[in-house]
């Protein structure tokens, strides 16, 4: 398969330290739809054989050399080899049009990020599991329920995307009338973008922040919008998705068959975030009926709010995660 020519980056251009027991190196790989997407790939210093591996992945409007980033330098640092990536349509990905989100296409981000580790001569193919992080916690799930070569997954401060769409925020928005509009006013911007030969942007973080703003607002601000998390290419950093970029999560639920999850997953979620709900229903969810219950557990971080599982490496729990992956991949 031919693949898109990418411009990569070569210098450390990460929102957090380089560490010095670990390699990295970038690499590219492509999913089924001939997106090539870009990505780090971390591994221990000195490491021998075949490694159980991780890909990760998130915040939803981040950039690998955020949070993923630091995920997974940090779990490189544990033993395993791991592969913080952008996804399609946005970062150092490619794709077009730029800032366009999709449940289908980045759920398949994930899988072909899978497909490139099951085939590194470093990586055990049967010790895979993946990390997603806010709005990636939820594709994590959808990818876990389709993929049975993902033997563990992490969702850290969890969104589910196709909630936050079609119900809004605290579920503010669950009517047919509220839904309703918000298609009207995105079938109209359809139109505007298609007369116009581009697409509007919606607007990264708010910024200058008003002083009414909402604690999760300020939160998201705290770390987009300063020196701790702002990145270049980091759509929340900057001007955000298209419009239109979600509307596909509308009406297409991504949690609908994680009850049949069989494989290992852990769900953390800080206690003061404003999504933790996403996650203690999405687990409950989870939990009905499974077939392979024992290997689920909802993880609550006492006194954590949102972004603290973004990049707080004494709130994350990094020891936990560590002997999760261990414990299911060996």
């Amino acid at each position: 398969m031919t693949q898109e020519t990418l411009h990569l980056t070569q210098e450390w251009d990460k929102t957090f330290p380089q560490s010095d027991k670990v390699d990295h190196w970038k690499v590219t790989f492509h999913n089924r739809y001939g997106i090539t997407l870009a990505a780090d790939l971390y591994q221990p210093k000195g490491a021998a054989g075949r490694l159980p591996a991780i890909a990760v992945c998130g915040p939803f409007g981040a950039v690998k050399e955020q949070a993923s980033g630091l995920y997974a330098q940090t779990m490189a640092e544990q033993g395993f080899l791991t592969l913080a990536f952008d996804p399609s349509f946005t970062g150092e990905s490619g794709g077009q049009p730029r800032y366009m989100a999709s449940p289908d296409i980045n759920t398949e981000d994930f899988q072909a990020a899978v497909d490139f580790l099951s085939v590194q001569d470093k990586v055990d193919p049967d010790k895979i599991g993946i990390i997603g992080i806010c709005g990636w916690g939820g594709l994590a799930l959808n990818t876990a329920a389709i993929d049975t070569r993902v033997k563990a997954t992490v969702a850290s401060t969890m969104y589910d995307m196709s909630r936050i769409n079609a119900k809004g925020y605290f579920d503010a928005e669950d009517s047919e009338e509220a839904r309703h509009a918000k298609r009207e006013a995105l079938s109209a911007q359809r139109t505007a973008d298609y007369r116009s030969g581009s697409y509007a942007l919606g607007g990264g973080v708010v910024d200058p922040l008003p002083e009414d703003a909402p604690f999760f607002v300020k939160d998201y601000y705290a770390y987009y919008k300063t020196p701790r998390g702002y990145h270049p290419r980091s759509l929340n950093s900057n001007g955000g998705w298209n419009v239109t970029g979600c509307i596909s999560f509308l009406n297409q639920p991504i949690l609908q068959y994680t009850s049949e999850i069989r494989s290992a997953v852990l769900v953390v979620h800080g206690e003061k975030a404003h999504s933790c709900y996403m996650s203690r229903d999405a687990f409950a969810a989870m939990m009905e009926g499974n077939p392979c219950p024992g290997n689920k557990e909802l993880m609550i971080i006492p006194g954590a709010v949102h972004t603290d599982l973004y990049d707080q490496k004494d709130i994350i729990p990094f020891g936990h995660i560590t002997a999760f992956f261990h414990k299911y991949l060996g």
